[in-house]
């Protein structure tokens, strides 16, 4: 049996980065609106765990995105595939990411991407020519961490 996932990237506004994130990966906001109202009716949370964003109440401090395809929970809103989850931590980013994410270029080519990347908030560092071995762009999303645009 295969196990499930989800790559849980430590932020300081998780709502923004998750936003930045889906419209990189092209993938989907995660709405837990449903189950937040659930939990505060039943007096499971309370009004302190929630906060609001373009209209849909959210658990304090985390967001997730998920492709687009991949089945979800309808009462929870939350991704049983592809998924990632942002997290608000109180310290900030320090020092070189030790896992990063590759976001591929698709018919239009790497500049393309990369314009599109800088477009949503992302940050050019270095780009890298390996010639046969392959050519990217080492970026940076909103809040400083590292990706390569390939």
């Amino acid at each position: 049996m295969t196990l499930t996932w989800k790559l849980v990237v430590d932020s300081t506004n998780a709502p923004v980065l998750a936003d930045f994130w889906a419209a990189a990966l092209e993938y989907e906001v995660e709405d837990p609106s449903a189950l937040v109202g659930q939990l505060l009716a039943a007096g499971h949370i309370g009004e302190e765990a929630v906060t609001e964003r373009d209209g849909r109440k959210l658990f304090r401090g985390y967001a997730a995105i998920r492709h687009p395809e991949d089945p979800f929970d309808a009462t929870s809103g939350v991704g049983q595939g592809r998924r990632l989850l942002f997290q608000d931590v109180p310290e900030s980013k320090s020092g070189k990411n030790r896992l990063h994410i590759d976001v591929h270029a698709g018919p239009g080519g790497l500049e393309e991407l990369v314009a599109r990347l800088e477009g949503l908030g992302a940050t050019r560092v270095s780009e890298i020519d390996k010639g046969p071995a392959g050519h990217w762009w080492l970026m940076r999303d909103p809040e400083g961490n590292e990706f390569c645009a390939a």
